[in-house]
């Protein structure tokens, strides 16, 4: 019982950090702190996935844990800084719809409503880790969608559409842990090409344009064949 209660508590230990992981990537207007926030989002959803696959062991969440671990903080970030030009790594200020303080406020919103909204589900899951995961992985999600939201530019919305992924996966292992291998390594794989179209298609719009801001895309023509 007291590895169990250990277990749970380094649970919802990680399930904190991974929250405010989340936060982190509200917060900041840095590409390289929001891609940062989103690394070490990914090694807590790693470490919760670790801890709910030692007890019962579930070879599954182990290798799950493991593929987060190597995916995410170490392809994603490479696959990036080599596809992606310096200077958008670089830039200071991301071009957001909202400041920084009221997207805080809107993320706290977001987060106590997330936690009511997943009270009846909490009681029909069954487990012990279910009262930390679902909460904090549906919170996760529709932050990562609010970020997606008010952010403009192509990579912080990658990140935010990766953190909703995360914020997914966070709740579903606390859910249905043996279905998540196969799901893992086809997630792996379509989010590794997504971030290699993603970062080479910014590239070319940063050569052409001089901006990576989305909502610039909308004012471009094709021009008119000679």
């Amino acid at each position: 019982m007291a590895g169990e209660s250990f277990l749970y508590q380094f649970n919802a230990l990680a399930g904190g950090f991974f929250l405010l992981c989340t936060f982190g990537m509200v917060a900041t207007r840095q590409v390289q702190g929001c891609l940062r926030f989103f690394v070490l989002q990914s090694l807590f959803l790693a470490a919760s996935a670790f801890v709910l696959g030692l007890r019962p062991l579930s070879w599954h969440l182990l290798a799950v844990a493991a593929i987060n671990v190597v995916n995410k903080p170490i392809l994603i970030p490479w696959l990036l800084r080599r596809t992606i030009p310096e200077e958008v790594h670089t830039r200071r200020e991301i071009t957001q719809v909202l400041n920084i303080p009221a997207s805080l406020l809107i993320a706290l919103g977001i987060a106590v409503g997330a936690y009511f909204l997943t009270l009846p589900w909490v009681s029909l899951a069954g487990t012990s880790y279910a009262g930390v995961n679902i909460p904090i992985g549906l919170a996760a999600l529709l932050l990562g969608a609010f970020t997606l939201t008010v952010r403009r530019e192509a990579v912080p919305q990658l990140l935010g559409l990766m953190a909703m992924e995360n914020g997914a996966f966070f709740t579903s292992i606390a859910i249905a842990p043996e279905l998540h291998l196969f799901v893992e390594l086809v997630v792996a794989f379509d989010v590794l090409i997504a971030v290699f179209v993603i970062g080479v298609l910014t590239t070319a719009i940063h050569e052409h344009i001089g901006t990576t801001e989305v909502g610039s895309l909308a004012v471009l023509r094709e021009e008119s064949s000679r």
